[in-house]
């Protein structure tokens, strides 16, 4: 409780108010879901924390293709709504490497699973990202997607619809753009993914080991500033 208290105390000023907020895009619970196996994709790694990484990813880029695949029809099909951004999952970082797959007692039940799906709407998703990275944060699955949404609630959403018609549209841009509708987030605590075509496809926002944001290194940085960006909306 302690531990949930700090990250409510450090997120607790994180947005502005709720008129900045401005993600336009809905979701509707799916009445049932079934959680995939997971298999680790990599070794065991226990090392110690130093900050996380809050992973954002653009769900109308992410669907291209994939609104008949069964597997993502949650987030993909229209049937549960419409997405915008969400989340890929809060990820811990160590020094010169991450933990992940840490071994975990305890699994997520379906409805632990199903709470968190406006957030992060792909239960294969849900089960993955408890597996890889939250075993290795908290012992409770319901304690790391606790955290997740504290974060989540908090940060507010920019008009992304607006910001894909700008000319000239930067990653720069897309910082900025963050970092205008956060109190304390600056554009340097803002990484940038864009897929080799030039789409965005994800935001990283790097954070302390207190939950508060930090200069992201070169890699979680991403694209540079100049680099020229566009933002897919889904039609």
């Amino acid at each position: 409780m302690k531990r949930v208290a700090a990250i409510l105390a450090a997120l607790g000023a994180f947005a502005l108010p709720a008129s900045a907020i401005a993600q336009s895009y809905q979701c509707r619970l799916p009445e049932r879901i079934s959680l995939p196996r997971i298999t680790a994709d990599g070794p065991v790694r226990v090392v110690p924390i130093t900050g996380y990484t809050a992973a954002l990813s653009w769900s109308p880029e992410f669907c291209k293709d994939r609104e008949m695949q069964p597997r993502h029809a949650v987030q993909c099909s229209g049937s549960n709504g419409r997405f915008g951004l969400v989340m890929h999952g809060l990820w811990p970082q160590g020094r010169g490497a991450w933990p992940q797959w840490c071994p975990a007692r305890r699994s997520i039940t379906p409805a632990e699973a199903r709470r968190n799906m406006c957030m992060m709407p792909s239960a294969r998703l849900v089960a993955r990202q408890w597996a890889k990275h939250g075993a290795c944060m908290t012992r409770r699955p319901e304690t790391y997607f606790r955290i997740s949404r504290i974060f989540w609630n908090a940060l507010a959403k920019p008009d992304f619809d607006r910001l894909s018609r700008q000319d000239g549209l930067t990653a720069g841009a897309i910082r900025s753009a963050l970092a205008e509708v956060n109190n304390g987030l600056e554009p340097q605590h803002v990484g940038v993914k864009l897929n080799r075509r030039g789409w965005l496809q994800e935001i990283r926002i790097c954070l302390d080991r207190r939950f508060r944001p930090t200069d992201c290194d070169r890699q979680r940085l991403g694209a540079r500033d100049r680099t020229q960006a566009k933002i897919w909306r889904g039609l």
